[in-house]
């Protein structure tokens, strides 16, 4: 029953932006529980690390290549998750995935099929 269901992806030009959506139903434990991440895998590459934030959404982390420009943020009252993204380049094109794992239970850690974001002019 779990999901994470991502939207917002999409074609934007250099320098646009996007803001992309995780929603969240199915937990076994109140989505508040969960830390949530935004991961990207790149055609040829390995899935990163893009974006984390945790349960309370007290602290955020970001990778370098991506700091500045995106922010994480989550409503825990929504079950929803976001990832604003300003500034696009050329290489933040990737499928974007939503991950959520139980702060205690860490084995209870889930993703979303991901949503597609191009960035080309």
């Amino acid at each position: 029953q779990v999901q994470l269901v991502e939207s917002g992806g999409g074609l934007v030009q250099p320098g646009g932006s996007l803001r992309l959506s995780c929603a969240a139903s199915g937990f076994s434990f109140s989505f508040s529980s969960y830390v949530v991440s935004w991961y990207r895998q790149a055609p040829g590459k390995e899935r990163e690390l893009v974006a984390g934030i945790t349960n309370a959404g007290d602290s955020t982390n970001y990778a370098d290549s991506v700091k500045g420009r995106f922010t994480i943020s989550r409503d825990n009252d929504k079950n929803m998750v976001y990832l604003q993204m300003n500034s696009l380049k050329p290489e933040d094109t990737a499928v974007y995935y939503c991950n959520a794992r139980q702060d205690l239970y860490t084995w209870m850690d889930f993703w979303g099929k991901g949503t597609l974001v191009t960035v080309s002019s």
